[in-house]
């Protein structure tokens, strides 16, 4: 008789510190904003895109580097992911034109693809028991969510001590350093490198001509335009708010007496709040059909939205709404990868879930740069604040349809 699986293994936590470190620095991006704009003279526009194009080529570069996780071995994706990563945050730290960081975020970009959800989740998966696997990844890409908590705080503190390109020097080398772990990611092949290339087109195209699977990619995007507007953008107008911080109780209690500090604790907090939300997603996900979850979060998502947003902001506002956000943050995650699983199986998850997440990224890059852009010319975030509140009750819509059965595939 076999002995079941744990579910703590050294694969979960090794790919847990992998996601945290890469999404401590992705996470603290958005505390960036200011200095950079403000040490060149740019409009806020600029540096917004170089995170739009960050955000796009994650989303470029996680199919591919799928598919290469499942032809060539993880390991190699992994290494791949985190030599690009630090170059782009190197070169980065260089740069003095907004083209270049343009540019640079790409390297950026292609490096979070292969260090972060689509590769290791996929490893993660084929590591764990059926029973356990759902929770699995929820434990994974709740670890996201502690890296969330990590970054900003830890990139002001940086920041109080140094320049931001020492910034990015630091973060370079930090995520190089998740390389030690590589000896821990190990999990079971589902198919032999040969069997990959004779299926792969096979699988490809019977997901495009699925409308289930359709519908998780389109609704996938609302999630990447939420979150990435958020990540980017919501520390920055926090620390433009009218109202001084000291007028709040909660704050003072916290220690926080700085709008720029709410901003960054406010991005915390949805880390925080979204480590709880993600756990409880992995338990209800066995129970209840994702679908329905993903439905939920998404209409969820946006009523918190609207009443942030038609609510008089204060610094109490701002703890409530970043922790009601927080609790729905990226509990989408292990439920869209689940459900990928479920439906089309463990062999070709890296791949198909890489193609979804695309869409995701696609999100990301209009929340970012359409959120720079139109602050710009109107000074405001309030109408690219409700673009995301409709976009979020599209994908709680979309996700009804979706038939949550296996598919048959090919041998």
């Amino acid at each position: 008789m076999s002995k079941e699986k744990p579910l703590i293994t050294p694969v979960l936590l090794a790919g847990c510190f992998i996601i945290l470190v890469g999404f401590s620095i992705r996470a603290s991006y958005g505390v960036f904003q200011i200095p950079i704009a403000n040490e060149f003279g740019w409009p806020r526009a600029e540096f917004s895109l170089a995170i739009a194009i960050q955000n796009l080529a994650w989303g470029f570069g996680s199919p591919f580097f799928g598919a290469m996780a499942e032809r060539m071995g993880d390991r190699k994706a992994i290494i791949l992911g985190a030599i690009l990563y630090a170059l782009g945050l190197v070169l980065s730290a260089g740069a003095t034109t907004p083209l270049e960081h343009q540019i640079y975020e790409i390297l950026v970009g292609f490096g979070i693809a292969g260090t972060g959800f689509g590769v290791i989740l996929a490893v993660i998966g084929r590591a764990s028991s059926d029973d356990n696997r759902q929770m699995s990844l929820s434990i994974a890409t709740a670890s996201g969510s502690a890296g969330q908590i990590i970054g900003p705080p830890a990139a002001i503190a940086l920041l109080s001590l140094m320049e931001w390109q020492m910034v990015f020097i630091v973060f370079a080398a930090s995520i190089l350093s998740v390389l030690v772990l590589l000896p821990f990611m190990k999990a079971p092949e589902m198919a032999t490198k040969d069997e990959i290339e004779e299926s792969l087109g096979d699988i490809l195209k019977l997901a495009s001509r699925d409308p289930s699977f359709a519908m998780i990619f389109i609704g996938f995007f609302a999630c990447g335009y939420q979150l990435a507007f958020i990540t980017a953008h919501f520390p920055a107008l926090v620390t433009e708010m009218s109202a001084p911080v000291e007028s709040y109780g909660w704050c003072g209690d916290l220690g926080i007496t700085t709008t720029a500090a709410l901003g960054g604790l406010s991005i915390s907090i949805i880390g925080f709040a979204n480590i709880i939300g993600t756990l409880v997603a992995g338990w209800a996900g066995k129970k209840y059909k994702k679908k329905w979850l993903l439905s939920g979060i998404y209409a969820g998502r946006s009523i918190v939205s609207a009443w942030f947003i038609l609510t008089p902001i204060t610094a109490n506002t701002v703890l409530i709404f970043s922790f009601a956000l927080g609790f729905l943050w990226l509990a989408t995650v292990p439920l869209t990868s689940g459900l990928v699983a479920h439906i089309y199986g463990l062999k070709y998850m890296a791949t198909l879930y890489g193609i979804v997440f695309f869409s995701h990224q696609l999100g990301s890059f209009v929340g970012v740069w359409l959120g720079g852009v139109l602050y710009d010319d109107y000074g405001t975030y309030t109408f690219v604040w409700w673009v995301g509140i409709a976009i979020g009750i599209v994908s709680a819509i979309i996700h009804l349809p979706i038939k949550e059965e296996k598919k048959i595939l090919p041998q």
